[in-house]
């Protein structure tokens, strides 16, 4: 009896700690939204592969000689307009509170410690809607909310774009991911419109913060407990890929059947595992049974991100497939989603919002869009992070990996790369060195050791 009096104080203490800790976090991650961002007129924006001037092509009536270098507020308004739609829509997650507490614990609020967690989810969730609403995509209730910050729309650097990056990167990319979800005709939509809207709300419920979610916050826990992870823990952006993975393998929504996330071993792409992940029936018929979502855990440089890898980064980020990077500063994970010059465009996390029924009917959407694009120099990015394409099929794949090894080639000036797309399976590598391992081996030894140092700590095998 008093064992169990002594147990139930104890909790008791432990739960009036944990609402004192969320308070704090409250009011700590309050003021993300609240400073503002600036961009460029001068420069291209790029967001998940989709490019947006901020210069005008209209000239401009006031104008002596026409010259495009002058902007009509119309247009440039309509070009800020469309970008703000497109980065409204991305899915947003973020710190929660008394959300049910999680099993094994007494945390009701993931504040402090889940962002990682929070932009695996985003990455995924972008993957979710390539599969099926496809790129060209838009909440249509983008608007309903006041941006908070929409004076730095309007504010000019003197920042300009190299002519290089113009060059390589201002072409619009023809690949345009489709919905490869079967249109139920059983269904009574009443139009393609409600059609969308319930996919759009659909694909935010399996990220509810509750144990019964697919991709929820206590399910990716519940699946990090099997590698020693526990509620309260920092999570790794290679951790989390392989937390995604399980959680889209687990998944018992017959809408998710057509999905599979695969993870790289070792910055190494195996050809043949992705084939066989979008063709698990490839004996019988060959046809394409699956989409799937490939993530790569990368390291930047060493100690500190290497600036030379900046033109992959953007490279990558330019394609229509990317999804995103799982990213951020040491300790602070991030959301990357684009870049202007020689910043990236992301999302944040940090932001402590009150938990939202996902269950109940016409459930409240404005807290899982942002408002607010933030920007931050690439090199203060943290060199561990973990890349995210989608790929609908095997032809998408195949492309993927052509244009992809194109832009690790153009960009990489050292031996060794970030990643490599090898034909054959992995199981053809058991007893032999790996093809990334062949490229250390080049190193010197106390490079080697540092690598090897920052691989054990960072990829992890779940």
């Amino acid at each position: 009896m008093n064992v169990n009096m002594e147990t139930t104080g104890t909790d008791e203490v432990e739960k009036i700690k944990s609402k004192f800790i969320s308070a704090w976090h409250n009011m700590k991650y309050g003021w993300v939204l609240k400073t503002k961002t600036y961009f460029s007129r001068n420069s291209p924006v790029f967001l998940l592969g989709k490019c947006y001037h901020f210069k005008s092509d209209e000239p401009s009536d006031q104008s002596p000689n026409g010259s495009s270098d002058d902007v009509t507020e119309e247009g440039f308004s309509r070009n800020v307009e469309e970008f703000r739609k497109d980065f409204i829509s991305r899915i947003w997650l973020t710190y929660r509170e008394e959300f049910p507490q999680i099993e094994g614990s007494v945390l009701t609020t993931d504040c402090g410690w889940g962002c990682t967690l929070r932009t695996g989810q985003m990455l995924l969730a972008q993957g979710l809607i390539l599969h099926f609403l496809g790129r060209d995509w838009t909440w249509p209730n983008a608007f309903v909310f006041e941006n908070p910050e929409s004076e730095s729309w309007t504010s000019q650097t003197v920042k300009k774009l190299t002519a290089s990056l113009e060059a390589s990167l201002t072409g619009e990319r023809e690949f345009r991911n489709q919905s490869n979800h079967p249109k139920d005709p059983v269904r009574n939509w009443e139009s393609e419109e409600n059609m969308e809207e319930q996919y759009h709300r659909r694909i935010i419920s399996w990220f509810g913060d509750s144990p019964l979610a697919n991709f929820g916050l206590h399910r990716l826990i519940e699946y990090g407990n099997t590698s020693g992870k526990i509620a309260g823990d920092w999570y790794g952006p290679a951790v989390v890929a392989h937390l995604l993975r399980k959680a889209v393998e687990k998944a018992r929504d017959p809408e998710l059947q057509g999905i599979t996330i695969y993870v790289a071993q070792d910055c190494t792409v195996y050809k043949s595992d992705v084939v066989d992940a979008l063709c698990p029936f490839m004996d019988s018929e060959k046809t394409d049974a699956k989409s799937v979502i490939i993530l790569i855990p990368v390291r930047l440089g060493g100690e500190r991100t290497n600036m030379e890898y900046f033109e992959f980064v953007k490279g990558i980020l330019s394609l229509d497939y990317c999804i995103g990077i799982i990213g951020g500063k040491p300790k602070q994970s991030y959301y990357f989603a684009g870049f202007q010059d020689d910043s990236l465009i992301y999302m944040d996390p940090h932001y402590c919002q009150s938990f939202v029924d996902v269950s109940v009917k016409d459930f409240p959407l404005e807290s899982f869009h942002c408002p607010s694009p933030k920007k931050m120099s690439f090199k203060k990015m943290d060199p561990s992070c973990t890349i995210g394409l989608y790929c609908p099929n095997v032809q998408g794949f195949e492309r993927a990996s052509e244009e992809i090894t194109k832009i690790l080639q153009s960009s990489s000036k050292e031996k060794y790369p970030l990643f490599t797309f090898v034909n054959g399976h992995s199981r053809d590598y058991d007893f032999v060195v790996s093809p990334v391992q062949e490229e250390m081996a080049k190193f010197p030894e106390d490079e080697q050791k540092k690598l090897e140092c920052f691989s054990n700590e960072d990829f992890v095998l779940l």
